[in-house]
């Protein structure tokens, strides 16, 4: 079988060449002629790549089951991002879920552990020192002493509200879920605090028309339709998940409230069935699949070093308009 040092001598080149232009990389610089000699050198030796051995074996810690991941598609996106950057850097994966009892256990011979979903600072600190490199995905926190990596809600909803004010909404509601900790507490939702900031920079009246329950397409239906057995609704309703404005509109088209024309709505996540709701959902785009992408390209890169500090990084979103809104 030809080694690579046979395929760089017929081609002229050094072994470290070949074997940077047999693995695609991109950042070798080297004319056309030399990448096609090496190509043609390791054709007539019939040159067999040999496939790479994992030098890593990653975690995936999730915080919900896995019927939770199957009926919300934004952690198995999450998901799919961190598991496709594995697989193409020969990465080994370990999937946990919390609700297994014995899951730290699990992670004990992982070499790094990436964490979907929300986690109590004391949980994140059991986590930490059980495998130094760690990071977690859908977290915020105000001291940056682990990484993670969050969304850009700040300005999603900014944009979301400048965009209902500028069809003349004045009378906006909230409908938001619960994500609990295993302390028993409660993860804010960001996406309603900053709601609240920017109905209340723009003189919107909003505080009779907030409702929180889970996050899901049930949720939402139960939601939408106690805020129209209250016979009190606003003109235009933002959702904290496209599942949850599904459910809202079903509600309301069963009660004969059309939407767009009598109520506008808007979700956020732009997951697939967004597009094929009727009216087709207005909502704001999140980067889930490239959040797991991230998060695993971050755990590689500091498997591969040796000192690191931790960082906080925020994704942005950005807003798609559709045909749930309308202009009053």
């Amino acid at each position: 079988m030809a080694t690579i040092k046979e395929v760089a001598e017929l081609a002229g080149v050094s072994s470290a060449t070949v074997s940077r232009v047999l693995n695609n990389d991109s950042t070798l610089n080297i004319t056309d002629e030399t990448r096609s000699n090496i190509i043609a050198a390791a054709k007539q030796l019939n040159y067999v790549k040999k496939t790479k051995a994992s030098r890593f074996t990653i975690g995936i810690l999730h915080w919900y089951s896995l019927e939770q991941e199957l009926g919300d598609p934004f952690y198995l996106s999450i998901r799919m991002g961190v598991e496709r950057f594995c697989q193409k850097d020969d990465i080994d994966i370990v999937r946990i879920f919390k609700t297994d009892g014995d899951y730290l256990e699990k992670l004990k011979n992982v070499d790094g552990i990436i964490c979907i979903g929300k986690f109590s600072k004391e949980k994140m600190k059991e986590i930490s020192d059980q495998a130094r490199r760690t990071i977690f995905l859908d977290m915020e926190t105000d001291e940056i002493e682990y990484n993670t990596i969050s969304l850009d809600f700040k300005t999603s909803m900014k944009t979301v509200i400048n965009y209902l004010v500028s069809l003349n909404h004045q009378k906006i509601g909230f409908l938001g879920g619960k994500e609990v900790l295993e302390d028993g507490s409660e993860y804010p939702d960001f996406r309603q605090e900053y709601f609240i900031k920017y109905c209340s920079r723009n003189g919107v009246d909003y505080k009779d028309f907030i409702m929180i329950d889970e996050f899901s397409r049930e949720s939402g239906y139960r939601m939408m339709t106690n805020m129209i057995q209250s016979n009190n609704l606003p003109t235009a309703i933002i959702a904290a998940s496209d599942p949850i404005a599904i459910g809202a509109i079903r509600a309301l088209k069963e009660h004969g409230i059309r939407v767009p024309e009598d109520v506008s709505i808007v979700g956020f996540d732009d997951i697939e069935d967004a597009i094929y709701t009727s009216p087709a959902l207005t909502t704001v785009s999140t980067p889930n699949y490239y959040m797991g992408q991230y998060g695993a390209m971050m755990i590689y890169s500091i498997l591969n070093e040796y000192d690191t500090i931790p960082v906080k990084i925020t994704l942005p979103c950005h807003f798609v308009e559709r045909d749930s809104c309308k202009k009053i």
